[in-house]
C-alpha cells in the first residue's frame, strides 16, 4: 500500500512533476492510499457533495480542503476516466473536436490530479501551510501548461516585453510582464493568461493586468484566467460541524467586467452553481473543457 510519507516527499519535491505522466502516477498512488488510509471522511453540512478527508496519525490528524465528490474520482473510475481523457487529447492533437461525452471525464481527471496533490499537502504540519499553498499553486500552473503542450501548442511561463505606444500607435518603450501562460505560434504570442487555484484576493489583479496590457500596447491580445475552484472550509463553532464557503465575489466580477474590461475567457474545474445559473456570469465563465475543446485552438490558429 502507498505510504503517506512517500506521497508527501513527492508532492514537496520541486523536480518531481515534470510531465503529465508524473501527475497521473501520483494521483493513482494517492487514490490507492485513501482507499484504506484515512481516519475519516467528513461530509459538508451545507453542500453535501463536498467532503473533507481526515488523516490519521501519519498526517497529524489534519483535515483537508473541501473535495467535490461529483468531480473527484475513486481509484477504479480514475483509470476508466483516463480512457476518455486520452481519447480527447488524441483528437485535439489532430485539430479535431473531441466527443461531447468526453467532457465530464476530462474535467474530472484534471480536478482529481490537482486535488490529489492539494489534499496530500494538507497533511503537512500547520507551520508549513503557507509553503503548501504556494507549492499547490505552482503545480496547478505547471499542470495547465503541460495540458496545453499536450495539444502540441507552445506554452510557457515567461516575461513578455510589451510595447508602450503613444496615441498614434508609435512605440515609446517596452515594459516587462510576467505571465503564467504565454501561448504562441510561430514565435508570435497569441494568448496570455493567469492560472490560480482560487480567485480569492486575486480577481482584481487579473482584470487590471489585462486592462494595462491592452492600454499600453494599443491592441488587445486574448487574455484568459484559469481557476481550480472557489470554495474553502468553514467550521461552525457552536455545532463543531464543517461546511464550505464560496470565495467567488460575483459583484466584483460583474463590476470589473463592465467598468474595466471583460476577460476573453474564465474557466473553472469546479464551477460554482451561481456561475451557471446567473445569465451574466454564465456568458463569461465556463468549465475548463471549453478552453481545450474549442476556444484555445481558435485563438492560436487565428
Amino acid at each position: 500500500m502507498t505510504d503517506l510519507r512517500k506521497l508527501l516527499n513527492q508532492a514537496t519535491n520541486v523536480r518531481h512533476f515534470d510531465s503529465l505522466v508524473r501527475y497521473r502516477d501520483f494521483c493513482s498512488s494517492y487514490l490507492e492510499y485513501i482507499e484504506g488510509g484515512l481516519q475519516a471522511r467528513i461530509v459538508s453540512q451545507n453542500e453535501n457533495h463536498y467532503q473533507f478527508f481526515q488523516y490519521g496519525s501519519d498526517g497529524k490528524y489534519n483535515i483537508s480542503r473541501p473535495i467535490n465528490t461529483h468531480l473527484f474520482c475513486s481509484a477504479d473510475n480514475f483509470e476508466q476516466k483516463l480512457l476518455h481523457f486520452d481519447a480527447a487529447f488524441e483528437a485535439l492533437r489532430n485539430h479535431a473536436v473531441p466527443r461531447d461525452e468526453y467532457r465530464q471525464s476530462f474535467v474530472q481527471v484534471i480536478y482529481t490530479m490537482q486535488q490529489a496533490i492539494g489534499v496530500t499537502l494538507d497533511a503537512l504540519p500547520t507551520g508549513k501551510s503557507n509553503q503548501a499553498r504556494k507549492r499547490n499553486g505552482d503545480l496547478f500552473e505547471n499542470l495547465i501548461r503541460l495540458l496545453i503542450q499536450e495539444m502540441s501548442i507552445t506554452c510557457v511561463s515567461d516575461v513578455v516585453q510589451m510595447p508602450v505606444c503613444d496615441e498614434a500607435g508609435d512605440e515609446l518603450l517596452k515594459m516587462s510582464f510576467q505571465h503564467d501562460l504565454v501561448i504562441s505560434r510561430d514565435d508570435e504570442v497569441r494568448v496570455l493568461g493567469s492560472v490560480k487555484t482560487s480567485s480569492k484576493d486575486r480577481l482584481g489583479k487579473i482584470f487590471m493586468d489585462k486592462l494595462l496590457l491592452s492600454r499600453m500596447a494599443g491592441k488587445a491580445l486574448p487574455y484568459i484566467a484559469v481557476f481550480l475552484n472557489d470554495v474553502q472550509r468553514k467550521k461552525t463553532k457552536k455545532t463543531n460541524c464543517y461546511g464550505v464557503n464560496s470565495t467567488f465575489l460575483a459583484g466584483h466580477f460583474r463590476a470589473y467586467s463592465i467598468r474595466l474590461t471583460p476577460m476573453d475567457g474564465v474557466y473553472y474545474c469546479d464551477i460554482r452553481p451561481n456561475m451557471q445559473a446567473d445569465p451574466f456570469l454564465s456568458r463569461h465563465i465556463k468549465t475548463i473543457d471549453h478552453l481545450f475543446f474549442s476556444e484555445l485552438r481558435q485563438w492560436v490558429d487565428a
